[in-house]
């Protein structure tokens, strides 16, 4: 063991945790955006009431996101000041309008959001939660435009005087094939984890207490919720597709990884299960569905997919002797976790519409428990993805320009990276207790009292008057 495999797992460990706040934030920003607006159009009370609830769950995770992505960042400072150095002209870019537009415009409306409900027209206060919703969504945009260049380097020369990949079109960035195609998959994937948490949340008060008066309000946010995932799925799945094409046009690699061919096939089969050999040389036994892979990978049923052996001895004569292989268990079995977690989540959904049928309530217990780890299957999924994504590219950090072993930091040592990777490990270990603590306490205190303030001025036109609510 060495610095740079120390860095490389405290960056996986910081990322997948990370990530697993990111979705939730960018799909229930949208989703109390659109409770709210609901209320705003109808009136009923039940909307205003789920608009409260699912918004607190969403400040305690957009919180949590924002601490774990500071800490984030600071890595490439840390670790991987080479890789800082060589991209950041480009990287930088993207990162800083994030920061300086989408951030702000996204924290400045949620605190408007926030103190505004006694103090802002009803309008205003809406639009408040929109806006908010929108820099959350311009954010990830931005942050996937970075990731993307690094898949698929676009809108860069390389300065030969100083070995720095500098910034030539900064439109080419932002609009990277991949990252137009990434973005509409990880929205997809992030409102996957909002309706899960609507349904399992909603679920676990239907089934305890039916004759509640908050009933209704459950039953909606149960239909929405599973409504949404549904939906959800049907995107990831239609945006996953185009993404495949994609990578196998860009990083031909990472496709022939995450079904580990290791031989040029045409047509090629997609593997539901391989066993291979303990290194993962060869296939020992496999299920296949023949012609699938041709078809995600080029749309054609009978198109050529390359194997891993032929584009070894490719890159090895393009860019010099060394291995240019993933780790073929690690991105094999990542990608078909993310697929399998990503439908069984839909599976439950479609099973919490048919329990609903006719105005019926859930009263199933198997169901129930299905329900309440309904969000963790789509995180999982979710974190897989980003595995897949970032391990298929390996061992490039910039694929076709740098290998993650030249991004590293040169001046820190083993003892460093140790330490700060165990100081970040207890701090996540302690922030996971709290998120885990405060989401189960206001999940479980289900919807507020939403009564009218009786000492609120009632004579003022609807869209002026102040809304002041138990809360």
């Amino acid at each position: 063991m060495d610095a740079l495999d120390v860095a490389r797992w405290q960056f996986g460990v910081t990322t997948v945790y990370h990530f697993l706040f990111v979705p939730l934030t960018i799909g229930l920003s949208v989703l109390v955006a659109i409770l709210q607006t609901m209320w705003h159009r109808t009136g009923d009370e039940k909307y205003l009431k789920l608009t409260k609830f699912y918004g607190k769950l969403f400040l305690i995770n957009f919180a949590m996101g924002v601490v774990t992505g500071i800490v984030q960042e600071f890595q490439f400072g840390m670790n991987w000041s080479d890789y800082s150095r060589f991209v950041g002209d480009i990287f930088g870019a993207p990162l800083a309008i994030e920061a300086l537009v989408a951030f702000f415009l996204e924290s400045t409306f949620i605190g408007l959001w926030i103190f505004g409900w006694d103090r802002l027209p009803k309008r205003l206060h809406l639009a408040s939660i929109w806006a908010a919703a929108i820099g959350t969504n311009l954010s990830a945009y931005f942050i996937l435009a970075a990731n993307s260049f690094m898949q698929n380097p676009v809108g860069y020369r390389i300065n030969p005087e100083t070995g720095r990949a500098e910034l030539t079109d900064f439109v080419a960035v932002l609009t990277n094939k991949v990252a137009l195609i990434t973005f509409p998959h990880t929205i997809a994937g992030a409102f996957l984890v909002a309706g899960s948490l609507l349904v399992a949340v909603a679920m676990w008060h239907l089934v305890r207490n039916r004759d509640s008066a908050d009933t209704p309000a459950y039953r909606f946010a149960a239909k929405f919720g599973s409504w949404v995932t549904l939906v959800s799925a049907a995107a990831v799945a239609i945006t996953g597709d185009i993404q495949g094409k994609i990578m196998t046009e860009v990083q031909p690699m990472k496709m022939a990884a995450a079904e580990g061919l290791y031989t040029t096939e045409s047509p090629a089969s997609f593997s539901v299960l391989t066993v291979g050999s303990l290194d993962g040389s060869r296939e020992l036994f496999a299920l296949k569905i023949p012609h699938l892979l041709s078809w995600l990978g080029t749309g054609d049923p009978n198109g050529t997919v390359h194997g891993i052996n032929d584009l070894q001895a490719q890159y090895a004569a393009q860019y010099g002797a060394g291995s240019y292989t993933p780790i073929i268990p690690v991105t094999y079995w990542s990608f078909r976790f993310m697929i399998g977690f990503g439908m069984a989540a839909a599976a439950i959904a479609l099973l919490v519409l048919w329990s609903q049928r006719k105005g019926r309530t859930p009263t199933n217990k198997w169901l129930l428990r299905a329900g309440l780890i309904m969000p963790l299957l789509p995180l999982a999924a979710n974190s897989f993805g980003w595995i897949f994504t970032e391990m298929g590219r390996q061992p490039w950090i910039v694929f076709g320009e740098m290998l993650t072993r030249d991004g590293v930091s040169r001046s820190v040592s083993l003892t460093e990276v140790l330490t700060s990777f165990t100081a970040f490990t207890l701090i996540y270990a302690t922030l996971a207790v709290i998120e885990v603590k405060l989401l189960l306490r206001y999940a479980k205190a289900g919807v507020p009292d939403v009564t009218p303030n009786p000492e609120i001025d009632d004579s003022h036109d609807d869209a002026e008057r102040p809304l002041a609510f138990a809360y």
